[in-house]
């Protein structure tokens, strides 16, 4: 399985991956379900609180006020919380074996193979880097699965079940805004920062220059010293500071792109949908729960998007770490 040859592309790393984590299908089965517990769990929080504040729609002077207070609801809402936490840490103790017995076989069998090959290719070959590209490999395996199953998989699980409860609850518009909404945050997000990488990259190389060359001009103090070209290591040097500057300048006004882009589609896609269960609440079909409800779901949801970009840069990376060591 770990042969030389073309690099893997990223889907064929995953499914070198599969195989060790399907080995404990019953816990991952057992994770996953808690998985959508805790997202049902979640989506319910809100829902109690739609119901919460429908249900304090009374006159401040009437006598009933005092009894009309819903103790069942409240308790509920806070159940629901605990319970959503519940399951979300359920999922991490079930799939920690997972990961970790992964990781352990994966490396093992690396180990393995490397003392089953040749004299010839351990001569040929740098063992330091090789090392390297294990230590690389396996702490990619526990970011890979620590990223998709705690930031994508559940991210993918609260869409579905949004969209359907918007969909069941309302009309196809809700369902409609918010699939628009996300399509458009998602694309934004891939492209702009994959158009990022770019920069970033170069801002790395120019730091690497400029700190070699200060410490090849540090290395030889006496040449320098001895010639009198101290000025002339400094404006070299500056040189290189100048280049980074204008490169680290350049990453942060990508990056400052990105974070607007995606709040410009967060709020079209919070304004489109509040007009429309507004429009509702003016007709009498909706209430002022639900007014509620639509925006925190819509909230709920955009949360972990925030962090879309960094979870997709550190997968594409955790990917390249694993497919020196898969080859």
């Amino acid at each position: 399985m770990f042969q030389g040859g073309a690099r893997r592309s990223d889907w064929q790393t995953v499914r070198n991956l599969l195989p060790y984590v399907w080995h404990y299908k019953w816990r991952v089965m057992l994770a996953l379900t808690c998985l959508v517990a805790a997202k049902v769990a979640n989506l319910g929080v809100p829902v109690l609180m739609k119901k919460l504040v429908d249900s304090m729609n009374i006159a401040p002077g009437d006598p009933a006020a005092l009894l009309a207070v819903p103790v069942g609801l409240i308790v509920g809402y806070g159940l629901l919380r605990l319970s959503s936490t519940l399951f979300t840490e359920l999922r991490e103790i079930l799939f920690s074996k997972v990961t970790q017995s992964a990781v352990r076989e994966i490396a093992l069998q690396v180990f393995r193979h490397l003392h089953a090959l040749s004299l010839r290719f351990h001569l040929d070959r740098q063992t330091g880097g090789m090392s390297r590209d294990i230590e690389r490999g396996t702490r990619g395996i526990q970011s890979l699965i620590s990223y998709s199953l705690y930031s994508i998989l559940p991210t993918l699980v609260e869409m579905s079940l949004v969209i359907g409860f918007f969909v069941v609850r309302y009309d196809i518009w809700f369902a409609a805004i918010t699939i628009c909404a996300l399509a458009g945050y998602i694309v934004f997000t891939i492209v702009v920062t994959e158009w990022r990488t770019h920069f970033r990259r170069k801002m790395n190389e120019l730091d690497s220059r400029a700190n070699q060359k200060a410490i090849d001009s540090l290395l030889n103090f006496e040449t320098v010293k001895y010639f009198g070209n101290e000025e002339y290591e400094a404006r070299r040097y500056d040189e290189n500071l100048r280049t980074y500057r204008t490169a680290a300048i350049r990453s942060q006004n990508s990056l400052s792109f990105l974070n607007f882009g995606q709040q410009a589609i967060i709020a079209m896609g919070l304004i489109l949908i509040l007009w429309r269960a507004t429009v509702g609440v003016a007709a009498g079909k909706l209430t002022l729960g639900d007014l509620v409800l639509v925006n925190t779901l819509m909230i709920q949801l955009y949360i972990p998007l925030n962090f879309l970009g960094f979870v997709y840069r550190e997968i594409k990376r955790s990917l390249t770490d694993m497919e020196t060591m898969f080859e």
